[in-house]
């Protein structure tokens, strides 16, 4: 190797560049541009665009078409007012007989009310006006070589359950004055993202289900001064089970009636965009549930008609079935689901939750993913890839303002990367190593042994040509089996040491680090920040749905405001930070795009130092070692306090005085490079967030 080396050293300058103007130059995928370490996995990565742009051609027709005209399922099937009557189709290729049952006809079959089939599995029946009204019940009876069953249509637009018997009906609504939008062209803030992940049901103080009219007017005003400028609404889609949170979805086209009507949901809708507040839907076509009579398992006799064949049909872990990506009738079912929920209702765009199971053969269960070649082995389901991709792009073709998030846990390279790059073209993915890191650090290690630089490791470890969602906490760890982090920190004491003036240790412990942790995770975003509603006050109380284990009670199935808006009690304070603190970093135009630099860490002070643009957030973790005159080298100046999370307004200690201007000091060292020495007085268990001045 030696001489070789040797070679190569003493070869002339005009020798090199005759060879490097000889030699081809390299265009490499985007994604493979961006980061040289995928260079292996190129061809993976070429055959997976090929892949979708095949499919693309497949469904547009050779581009004849668009995607979005592909996508409109839901203005041909279901059940639609026509100038004289009403009109139902439905895909069903193995159904033999197919009756439309419901109150006008006493749930019976009716010869009058049977489909015809006409073409590729579809069944149609035209009605008369007088034969069906708005408000009636109704579903199909259908019946296949061998059996039969009463089914609620694929693309129901509403679902009712029984409050008496419980069960699930389909119901014709088509009101005389369909409501119509004030905002028609909201455009939605992304300088950064502040999403409040939130709940319908469960967002109001009574021990009840609340409703979206509740919402509109009792939380998206707190939601708004809080300064949040996106919700992402959980459990939208109609779910046979309050308690599973949404994620098993019966009826993909219906939003959940528990909450109201469409003309509610769409009223709540509009009055965010009033509000400038975006509402992303947390969607999910990641699998559905088992359900018969009110969901798609087995609609027609054939319990694949939607999902996949043999074992891969049940998912393992979730006790639901998988969809079939392979089948274009799938995919357009599933496609015209995302266009409807934008067109019909101004969704502002979705979360997609369980990317990670729809990638992987195994759904990701027992994968360790821990190099490259573990997201290019053969194990990747192709299909599902290419529907994903095919999702971002419709959406982004009806609305090309959408905002797209991906829940995926394994770090796919290009999840959030353009479609033209080789990406599956996300606009963000959801940084989910930030609270398994924080629970851990939490769990694992005394507050002596928390590292500053591991934090900031964790924080703003991330591709760089993807956009993430940061979050300290989610809906995931305040579900009961888990923990919220204020819980972690403070534990029972919660109960009896949150009024303020009766504060112990763990309470002063727990407020100071929920602070501090929320500061680290928000101030280090490139791209947006995520709270789940409640948490940023420290909600005492876990997620518990009513259920039999617990008396079908909704005592935690809620959220308690009046703990925050008590003046008297702790909660309060960490609420008044979370503002202030998304207040500041709303201050900074373009904040998530500015480079996070680091500028100091000492793991043994427990100190850590970063900017972006003209901020300085200095934090100590030491839990009991208080610094004077710590120093830092930034560019020169005047700097001033703009947040504290040792502000008695956050139940800190106001130990340091923050209406002091803080001025660099002259070291000719760094004098080439007009920078000095910032020396601060730094309080045990605090941060402090520092603008410099305009000169």
């Amino acid at each position: 190797m030696a001489p070789c080396k040797r070679k190569a050293a003493a070869e002339k300058p005009a020798a090199k560049a005759k060879a490097a103007k000889a030699a081809p130059k390299v265009k490499h995928i985007g994604l493979v541009k961006n980061d040289p370490w995928l260079e292996p996995f190129e061809p993976a990565i070429a055959g997976r665009h090929q892949h979708v742009v095949d499919k693309l051609a497949q469904l547009t027709n050779g581009g004849q078409n668009t995607l979005s005209d592909f996508a409109s399922g839901y203005l041909y099937f279901g059940l639609h007012k026509a100038p004289r009557g009403w009109v139902l189709r439905e895909w069903a290729p193995n159904a033999t007989e197919i009756y439309v049952i419901g109150q006008f006809n006493d749930w019976k079959e009716d010869e009058a009310y049977k489909m015809t089939r006409i073409d590729n599995g579809n069944w149609e029946i035209k009605l008369k006006t007088n034969q069906m009204h708005h408000g009636d019940l109704y579903k199909l009876k259908v019946k296949w070589q061998g059996g039969e069953g009463e089914r609620i249509p694929s693309y129901a637009t509403r679902v009712v359950q029984d409050e008496n018997t419980k069960i699930f009906s389909a119901q014709v609504w088509a009101p005389a004055k369909p409501y119509e939008f004030k905002k028609t062209n909201f455009k939605p803030k992304t300088d950064p993202l502040f999403i409040y992940e939130c709940h319908i049901g469960m967002a109001q103080d009574a021990e009840k289900v609340g409703t979206y009219i509740e919402f509109k007017d009792n939380i998206l005003p707190r939601i708004k001064k809080d300064g949040y400028n996106a919700i992402q609404v959980m459990a939208i889609a109609e779910h046979p089970y309050y308690g599973s949170f949404g994620y098993h979805v019966s009826n993909f086209f219906a939003p959940s009636s528990r909450f109201g009507t469409p003309e509610e949901l769409k009223e709540l809708i509009d009055a965010a965009h009033e509000m400038g507040i975006a509402v992303i839907m947390d969607i999910v076509h990641s699998h559905a549930v088992k359900n018969e009579l009110e969901g798609l398992g087995n609609f027609a006799g054939d319990g694949c008609q939607y999902f996949m064949q043999g074992g891969r049909r049940e998912h393992p872990a979730w006790d639901s079935l998988c969809f079939d990506y392979g089948r274009n009738e799938v995919i357009h079912y599933l496609l015209s689901n995302c266009k409807y929920w934008l067109e019909e209702y101004k969704f502002d765009g979705f979360r997609f939750d369980g990317v990670t199971s729809m990638l992987y053969y195994s759904h990701g269960l027992g994968e360790a993913f821990c190099g490259y070649g573990d997201y290019y082995n053969g194990h990747e389901d192709d299909e599902a890839i290419a529907y994903l991709t095919l999702a971002n792009l419709l959406i982004h073709e009806v609305n090309p303002k959408a905002i797209t998030i991906a829940e995926e846990v394994s770090g796919m390279p290009g999840l959030a990367a353009p479609f033209k790059d080789g990406g599956y073209g996300f606009d963000y993915r959801m940084a989910m190593n930030i609270p398994d890191y924080w629970i851990k650090t939490i769990k694992e290690l005394r507050d002596e042994d928390w590292k500053p630089s591991s934090m900031f490791w964790e924080t703003t470890n991330r591709r760089q040509d993807e956009k993430t969602i940061s979050y300290a906490e989610s809906h995931d760890q305040a579900l009961v089996g888990d923990k919220t982090i204020v819980f972690r920190l403070i534990d029972a004491d919660m109960y009896w040491h949150f009024k303020k003036g009766d504060e112990n240790f763990m309470a002063n412990r727990g407020i100071a680090l929920h602070k501090m942790i929320r500061l680290l995770t928000a101030s280090t975003i490139n791209g947006g920040y995520l709270n789940f509603m409640g948490n940023e006050y420290g909600h005492p109380e876990w997620i518990d749905f009513p259920r039999e284990g617990n008396g079908w009670s909704y005592k935690y199935a809620r959220r308690q405001w009046n703990l925050v808006d008590n003046k008297e009690l702790c909660y309060h304070y960490l609420g008044d930070f979370d503002q202030a603190m998304l207040s500041v970093i709303s201050s900074v135009k373009n904040f998530q795009k500015t480079p996070v630099v680091e500028v100091w860490h000492n793991d043994g002070d427990q100190i850590l130092a970063y900017s972006r643009g003209d901020l300085l957030f200095v934090f100590n973790f030491s839990p009991n070692r208080s610094y004077t005159d710590y120093g830092f080298i930034v560019p020169q100046g005047a700097y001033d306090v703009v947040l504290n999370t040792d502000s008695r307004l956050y139940g800190g200690n106001e130990l340091a005085d923050d209406s002091v201007r803080h001025f660099t000091n002259y070291d000719p060292v760094y004098e080439r490079d007009n920078k000095g020495w910032l020396k601060l007085y730094i309080p045990a268990r605090s941060a402090v967030v520092l603008r410099k001045a305009k000169e």
